[in-house]
């Protein structure tokens, strides 16, 4: 125990130093060289205020048309039988729309003047280019590469897509349009949505590629209005697409179709999101010579393939006897049938035309009566 004391005095616990060190000097008194200087602290942001605006304001818009949420993929004329959610549930949210939400569309409150929107269309676009310009637009927009750019999906022209186009004509006077999917198998009609509710001018249509022409005198500070949709609304319900007899046919013959169109070999075999712009071609070529055509939708979707029915029954025009297994099978109606409805088309062809005529007199008659 003796030898050990000498051995614990001189060779101290280096711990100890390190204590007696702190606690001879006061905090105040021990001031090393290079100190930091104490920064204050900085004070904390308050945090946002979560509490939405009770009573927005309703915005105003200009346009002339009903807003929906896709301009070429529905029917304004074709009446649903039911909605998937209730009417008060507007896709533009609550209170921000001076419109009210039918479930389908957002009408018009007050109807302007046709001929004042179409003045104002026509004092827009201005004179027409010339072909030197247009090829220079053509030239500078129609390539893959090209920054201004939209593309038109299976959703068609939607209301959105009216604010991206404005959008890029604040940069741009012309913007590319890539088109793909069931749209693509009426471009006129595509061609004529956009033109109508953007107010711009299609200059260039090469199969799926729409060059959009904004006008000469657009003004990008004076842009009309959009509001904008925050989501999707749910698509309301219609009539069955395929009954279980088809006009004109009884339940034997109806059964016989669809057997020789499941047995028959598909026209054609089509793809999600694909370019459908020969299939109305192609389909009203097979019916020349065949009474009943399979299409092969088997990577298309459920959903795509009944677009793709709709379109076909007015544009070839046709009936579907049957959507199994996502294969298609239409039937050319019969010859009566057909005949019957060019007979209806060409009588109110003919019918408006005599109206037109009839109203055209009417003006010119009253005109030289005030005169």
């Amino acid at each position: 125990m003796q030898k050990l004391l000498p051995r614990l005095l001189s060779n101290p616990p280096k711990h100890s130093f390190s204590y007696f060190f702190s606690h001879s000097f006061s905090k105040t008194t021990y001031d090393p060289p290079f100190s930091p200087i104490s920064k204050p602290p900085k004070p904390k942001p308050k945090p946002p205020d979560l509490t939405p605006n009770r009573n927005p304001t309703p915005i105003k818009s200009s346009l002339p048309f009903d807003f929906r949420h896709s301009y070429s993929e529905t029917d304004p004329t074709l009446e649903p039988i039911g909605f998937r959610e209730p009417k008060r549930f507007s896709p533009f949210g609550p209170g921000r729309l001076d419109r009210e939400w039918t479930g389908t569309s957002a009408p018009v409150r007050d109807q302007l003047d046709s001929c004042l929107v179409e003045e104002e269309s026509i004092r827009v676009l201005g004179d027409p280019l010339t072909e030197e310009e247009i090829e220079e637009l053509v030239e500078k927009h129609r390539h893959s590469d090209c920054a201004r750019q939209t593309n038109l999906g299976k959703n068609g022209v939607t209301h959105n897509m009216l604010d991206d186009i404005h959008n890029h004509w604040k940069r741009a006077e012309a913007v590319r349009i890539k088109c793909l999917g069931v749209p693509t198998l009426d471009m006129d009609n595509v061609c004529f949505q956009l033109e109508e509710k953007s107010g711009g001018k299609i200059i260039y249509r090469h199969i799926n590629i729409l060059i959009l022409y904004w006008g000469r005198n657009y003004d990008p500070q004076n842009r009309p209005v959009i509001p904008l949709m925050l989501w999707k609304p749910y698509p309301p319900i219609y009539p069955k697409l395929v009954k279980n007899i088809a006009d004109g046919l009884t339940f034997e013959e109806t059964k016989e179709m669809r057997n020789r169109g499941l047995h028959s070999p598909a026209l054609m075999k089509l793809m999600r999101n694909g370019v459908y712009v020969n299939v109305v071609a192609r389909v009203r070529e097979a019916f020349e010579t065949e009474e009943v055509i399979r299409l092969d939708c088997i990577h298309v979707g459920k959903s795509d393939c009944k677009r793709i029915d709709v379109k076909l029954r007015d544009l070839a025009p046709c009936v579907p006897i049957l959507f199994k297994d996502e294969q298609i099978i239409l039937w050319r109606r019969k010859r009566d049938q057909e005949r019957n409805s060019d007979i209806s088309d060409a009588n109110e062809k003919s019918s408006g035309q005599s109206l037109l005529d009839r109203l055209l007199v009417d003006s010119v008659a009253w005109k030289s009566h005030c005169c």
